[in-house]
């Protein structure tokens, strides 16, 4: 009941007003996000979102609802992964999606001003419902994607393999070692290998506590990067810490150790010089 061409191309056609009139109308003094932004490029990237946003919701009057929300999908991974929105606080995020919801529903209106008694009550009604209902699942979906580009974020930068130079990098480990572990090995073989690493230098400078689990998948890794040709330096093992790695059978036998990351970056130095 709710599908229309004519709306369609009513809609259609103020695509790019809806972009601009949304542009002009945003809150720019917040502090930090998307919408505040003075780069000239991320500006145009955020209208272009915007603009293709309208291009997909415009056809949930001629499409099938299958259909239609299956092509918004791809819209929906774009933004939620792109770097200004993951680094954007959600609640601004989902305050503009209502904003432009607004923007339809005063489109609707002025659609039906100009076609005045050629719908009826519930035609109309049937328009509001399904805009209501599109946007609303697709906040949800926007907001289990950007909640997942989150924490594939934090996990990002909780396996912090630091380029030293094109053949050396540095992991730094820091606190009780309460990092998913299976992701550490994961992503640090494919950081060394993506980089060319040959030398990987693990601090332990910054770990309280060490358990038999973390022993058995700092041993892992140690084994994994053994295998695949790159050369590990522990560095700053406190004696409490190095003391738990012996018991619980680290094996040093396959690493260099160094009483600190300085003086193993100082010798790697030496030896370049």
């Amino acid at each position: 009941m709710h599908r229309n061409n004519d709306l369609y191309n009513f809609l259609l056609n103020k695509i790019n007003q809806l972009t601009e009139d949304w542009y002009d109308s945003l809150n720019k003094d917040d502090d930090d996000g998307v919408y505040s932004s003075n780069n000239s490029e991320v500006i145009r990237k955020l209208k272009r979102q915007n603009n293709d946003f309208h291009k997909h919701l415009c056809k949930v009057f001629i499409e099938e609802e299958a259909k239609f929300f299956n092509s918004f999908e791809e819209w929906i991974n774009e933004v939620a992964y792109d770097e200004e929105h993951v680094n954007t606080p959600i609640n601004r995020i989902i305050r503009e999606f209502f904003r432009v919801q607004d923007q339809y529903f005063h489109l609707i209106e002025e659609f039906i001003s100009i076609n005045e008694r050629e719908y009826n009550h519930s035609q109309i009604h049937s328009w509001h419902l399904v805009i209501i209902k599109a946007f609303s699942k697709v906040i949800e979906k926007f907001t289990e994607a950007n909640n997942k580009a989150q924490q594939d974020t934090i996990r990002e930068l909780s396996t912090p393999v630091i380029s030293l130079n094109k053949n050396s990098a540095l992991l730094p480990l820091i606190g009780d070692i309460d990092f998913d572990k299976s992701l550490l090995i994961e992503r640090t073989l494919q950081k060394c290998t993506q980089n060319g690493i040959q030398t990987l230098y693990i601090d332990l400078s910054g770990v309280h506590t060490i358990d038999e689990e973390s022993v058995y998948h700092l041993s892992q890794l140690i084994d994994a990067l053994q295998l695949i040709g790159v050369k590990t330096i522990l560095s700053g093992l406190q004696p409490k810490i190095a003391m738990a790695a012996i018991h619980l059978n680290l094996p040093l036998n396959k690493v260099t150790i160094k009483a600190s990351l300085a003086q193993a970056l100082d010798e790697e130095k030496a030896v370049n010089y």
